[in-house]
């Protein structure tokens, strides 16, 4: 009678906790958000505009503030260390251990911060996913007396703030459950100890918890971040007629990303341990492609917003070469130290090329941009089921076949078969 009082007692506080982890992933997600935001329009717009009022061309200005980015970055490295540390390796070490360091939270919220605000074109997934993954470990240190349970709260946090940040649910599930340790490196298999039904139970209460805070702070004191949904979608014969080579332009886009990565870890490799260089080298690459393209700077979400709003005024040639060229600054950033993920900017880039191929053809842009963004998604994931489920973010549940195909077929691209860290 004690013993099962005693076990119901910590499923209920298990149960408790993981809702409140899930909430503070969310707030922590919308909260980084919003000073994102709010540092990007203070560097972005404000000083530009004031640099313009004191008789200064601002013609110039990405190159010179990516530059100076790049320095700051550089300068964070070698102090601080390589952090934030991207998803796929957080991942790979909560599933792996059942747990994550936590000693470095703070270099993880500030070195994911900093590229973002100097218009990196990366995604902010890889410094939450690290804090709240390293927080769900603090919490579980400090709650041993739970026993084995509490070893899942590393994979709650994680399902929790991948919830928040793509606000897709079903990919959030999903995320942690998928196997991200690579075996050839000897890293250990987590033994899940709570069956699995109460471990879905338990996933789905975090994320309710964290998506829950994202819409009570977003009601209150306006949207933190996250790219916007396009809720229609219109499927006759000229999107069939036009679909293979809509699929066939973003799968080109995947190949180009690998491609790029490869040659950016190239260059990585012969400057050696020079962390400030390698910045400075992607601040200068970033900002002189900004100049000419500026939607290839920043993680893409008010770029996309934008983008929506004006891409029939701009030309299917720019159109594609924005696409293409924040493929290739993103493996830039991601390979030269400006450490974050890499979803944001692919999503965007895709959402381009679909844009592109709407105008050349006529075709539903909705349907275009599925075509485009899936295919492209699914050669850098190469998973098509988990590439649907993070496009849901985007588009919508009724545009799952297109998803899916154009994302199998994208996952067909051949790319090496052993590739960097930075590349998974």
């Amino acid at each position: 009678m004690g013993s099962g009082t005693t076990r119901l007692g910590h499923g209920a506080l298990f149960a408790a906790l993981t809702v409140a982890l899930g909430a503070f992933a969310g707030a922590f997600a919308w909260a980084f958000f919003f000073l994102m935001n709010l540092g990007i329009d203070l560097l972005w717009v404000k000083a530009p505009a004031a640099l313009e009022a004191r008789g200064l061309p601002a013609v110039a200005y990405p190159l010179a503030f990516c530059v100076l980015g790049g320095l700051v970055i550089g300068i964070f490295q070698k102090r601080c260390g390589p952090y934030p540390q991207d998803m796929n390796a957080v991942m790979a070490s909560v599933k792996a251990t059942g747990r994550y360091e936590y000693r470095h939270m703070g270099a993880s919220f500030v070195g994911a911060l900093l590229p973002l605000l100097f218009g990196g074109s990366i995604g902010p997934e890889a410094g939450l996913t690290g804090v709240i993954a390293g927080l769900a470990t603090w919490v579980g240190d400090k709650m041993r007396f739970m026993g084995g349970q509490i070893r899942e709260l590393s994979q709650v946090g994680v399902a929790a703030v991948v919830s928040a940040i793509f606000s897709a649910p079903l990919f959030g599930l999903a995320a942690p459950l998928v196997g991200y340790a690579d075996e050839s490196e000897g890293q250990p298999t987590t033994t899940v100890e709570i069956p699995k039904a109460a471990k879905l139970v338990v996933y789905l209460l975090a994320v309710a918890g964290a998506l829950g805070a994202m819409l009570l702070l977003g009601s209150l004191f306006g949207r933190g971040g996250g790219l916007p949904h396009f809720s229609d979608i219109a499927l006759g014969m000229a999107e069939l007629a036009w679909a293979l080579p809509c699929i066939a332009l973003g799968a080109a886009a995947g190949w180009l990303f690998h491609g790029a990565g490869r040659a950016v870890q190239a260059v990585a490799r012969k400057l050696g341990d020079r962390p400030v260089a390698k910045a400075v080298l992607a601040g200068v690459l970033l900002g002189a492609v900004g100049i000419a393209l500026p939607f290839a700077l920043f993680a893409g979400e008010a770029q996309t917003e934008q983008l929506a709003a004006t891409w029939t005024t701009i030309g299917a040639g720019a159109l594609i070469a924005t696409g293409l060229g924040k493929v290739v600054v993103t493996q830039a950033c991601l390979g030269l130290g400006w450490r974050g993920g890499h979803f944001f900017p692919i999503i965007f880039a895709g959402i381009a090329l679909g844009y592109a191929m709407a105008a050349l053809t006529g075709i539903d842009p909705v349907f275009a941009l599925c075509a485009t963004t899936a295919a492209l998604l699914g050669a850098v994931m190469r998973q098509p089921v988990m590439t649907a489920l993070l496009l849901f973010l985007v588009f919508p549940v009724k545009a799952v076949f297109v998803l899916l195909i154009a994302a199998a077929l994208g996952s067909l691209v051949p790319v090496p078969t052993r590739r960097s860290q930075s590349e998974r």
